[in-house]
């Protein structure tokens, strides 16, 4: 959620950066009504109100004639209270339903651009595996080695399921594992969060209203998380930290949910784009002067991790209309996958600034005894989608697949026969 007060002091402004989003100027207008008309029932409440304090005080001190009107007064005055209570919580309900709709206005060194066609590329590392044999794509070689089965999680569960098996499962508990002893090495807190979260929280973290179509939904009105992120955002909810803690960083390890309702028909072989996957994900409570720098620390560590896997990828700037609601700033890394012959996404980092933190209301206070709002970052670690590329690029030509060096210490052997 933006900050009222900019949003007055620089109408004009906010309208034109939310526009690279594809919100409408008539969002801001919306927002700036309901807020006048929001500020002056407070103030009638507040006026109503006093002078009812008042005339209770005087009543008591009053007989007669004076002590019946006075009485009469208070009573008019407390039936304009209970009159104009609903009213402005009518008003106050309307304007959170609008500022909840505007979007984070891009940071201005985002690049235009209505969709993930404009992102453009920043820098590459290493190069794409040269093979001398005829290579398979990941799904003949799950199938050749047994490592995952979507036929009978379709029975079980529906399209978009998979069970993981045999060196599969060992190769993503390694991953999992060198990410964590990696993200703990640089102070990172591990957590395992909750899974279902609150609709308060789902909103404070940006994802609703707006997200619905990719978020699960219970009959007990919680959601399930489509990343640790949104479970970590509302962490410390309703809180004022210490300056001194900041910034504070967490590392959250949990089953994630997404309905993928905007990709019908879209990578339904393979478990490239499943309903329920397993993740690791960076998540940073900074100070606002520390967020630019924070977001470049965490796309280094995602970097650190990819690197360490041996796998080509290159860092890809997302432009304006392709950011989420809560970004002001996004990078993806995509992975080489020589199977498929092109990029696939494997990690995302942005920054939410002071957009998440609003709507959940965490602060922090100063040296000096000030309240500040702060910043929130989030970054992958690893999901599942690199065992796709270690698969694809690791496989020689025998029909094994070696196991990345910095894996192996975890798996407890080197390929897959």
């Amino acid at each position: 959620m933006l900050d009222i007060k900019y949003i007055r002091e620089n109408t004009a402004e906010v309208k034109k950066a939310v526009a690279r989003k594809g919100a409408g100027a008539g969002l801001i207008d919306e927002a700036i009504r309901l807020d006048q008309l929001r500020r002056e029932a407070i103030v009638k409440l507040e006026q109503y109100q006093g002078e009812l304090n008042v005339k209770s005080k005087e009543i008591a001190q009053l007989h007669g004639q004076q002590k019946i009107d006075a009485i009469n007064t208070a009573s008019t005055l407390s039936d304009k209270i209970k009159q104009l209570r609903p009213e402005m919580e009518k008003t106050d309900q309307e304007y959170r339903t609008v500022m909840y709709g505007i979007p984070n206005p891009p940071a201005p060194e985002v690049i235009d651009g209505a969709s993930d066609k404009e992102n453009t590329v920043n820098r590459t590392w290493g190069e794409k595996p040269v093979f001398d044999f005829d290579i398979k794509d990941n799904v003949a070689l799950a199938e050749q080695h047994d490592l995952f089965d979507t036929a009978r999680a379709g029975k079980v569960s529906g399209s978009r399921f998979f069970y993981l098996k045999n060196e599969m499962v060992i190769l993503e508990l390694a991953l999992f594992r060198y990410a964590i002893d990696t993200l703990v090495a640089e102070g990172f807190i591990p957590v395992i969060p909750p899974v279902m979260l609150s609709r308060r929280i789902m909103e404070g973290a940006g994802y609703i209203p707006g997200g619905e179509d990719e978020i699960y939904k219970t009959q007990d009105d919680t959601y399930l998380v489509g990343t640790s992120e949104q479970s970590l955002a509302g962490y410390h909810a309703d809180e004022i930290l210490d300056e001194s803690k900041l910034p504070l960083r967490y590392v959250g390890i949990s089953t994630c949910f997404r309905r993928e309702a905007g990709s019908h028909g879209k990578d339904v072989r393979g478990i490239l784009r499943g309903h329920q996957f397993n993740k690791v994900e960076m998540f940073s409570f900074v100070k606002p002067e520390d967020s630019a720098k924070e977001h470049d620390y965490l796309v280094s560590l995602e970097e650190k991790l990819m690197q360490g896997l041996g796998l080509h990828y290159q860092v890809v700037n997302i432009c304006a209309g392709d950011l989420g609601a809560p970004a002001t700033k996004k990078f993806d890394i995509e992975v080489w996958m020589p199977g498929e012959n092109d990029y696939r996404e494997t990690h995302s980092c942005s920054n939410c600034t002071d957009y998440q933190a609003r709507r959940l209301n965490i602060r922090y206070k100063t040296k000096a005894g000030k309240i500040e709002t702060l910043h929130t970052l989030n970054g992958t670690a690893f999901s599942e989608r690199p065992l796709i590329a270690i698969l694809e690029d690791y496989q020689q030509k025998d029909g094994s697949i070696k196991v990345p060096e910095v894996l192996i210490k975890y798996t407890g052997f080197s390929e897959i026969k």
